[in-house]
């Protein structure tokens, strides 16, 4: 079976939000938690990329090693995930936001088994919608992690720009629900109420 790591990310400054997200009781548990414990389907390697590991000291996550997030280059998540890909030494790597409540152990570990078969070239392997590629719930290559500090060092922080320069192996996905993620007082309010 293939190696894999995990790196979520809560490094986000949820604004949008009011309050940290990674912090929100969902079913009583912890977003940061929740999310944890579906990574650890995978893999027993979790980097949990923040601005603030203090923070979540308290929070049950064993096993999960933390990433100081670079207070002087706070620039998004794909800065983040650099961060994070620098420590990772399995072949391909989970990347997971921390807002997503509806992630199923079921999927991540049918996607794990795909990993084999996919081609050499493919950077990484995620859903596609409408707007484009998933980038925070997927797989990636670590060996990626040149072409990603070259895009980052031309000023580039867009997952999908950086997606477009190399090709991408897809994911498929029958619940789009899934990938639902938390941003808004709204977001958290529709997802309760389903």
């Amino acid at each position: 079976m293939t190696t894999v790591s995990a790196i979520v990310l809560a490094g986000g400054k949820s604004s949008r939000m009011g309050k940290d997200k990674a912090l929100i009781p969902i079913q009583g548990i912890p977003l940061l938690e929740k999310v944890c414990n579906v990574a650890k389907s995978c893999t027993d390697t979790i980097y949990i990329v923040t601005l603030w590991p203090d923070r979540y000291q308290n929070l049950q996550l064993p096993g999960c090693e933390f990433i100081q997030e670079n207070l002087s280059n706070t620039q998004g998540p794909l800065v983040g995930f650099t961060q994070g890909l620098e420590k990772v030494k399995t072949e391909w790597v989970l990347l997971l936001a921390c807002d997503l409540p509806n992630l199923r152990v079921e999927v991540l570990q049918d996607w794990v088994n795909r990993l084999d078969n996919v081609e050499t070239e493919n950077i990484a392997c995620l859903v596609k919608n409408t707007q484009g590629w998933e980038p925070l719930c997927g797989f990636y290559r670590s060996h990626c992690l040149p072409l990603l500090l070259d895009f980052l060092n031309q000023g580039g922080r867009s997952f999908q720009e950086w997606l477009k320069l190399y090709p991408v192996a897809h994911l498929p996905l029958s619940e789009p629900d899934m990938l639902f993620n938390c941003n808004t007082p709204e977001d958290l309010q529709q997802f309760i109420a389903t």
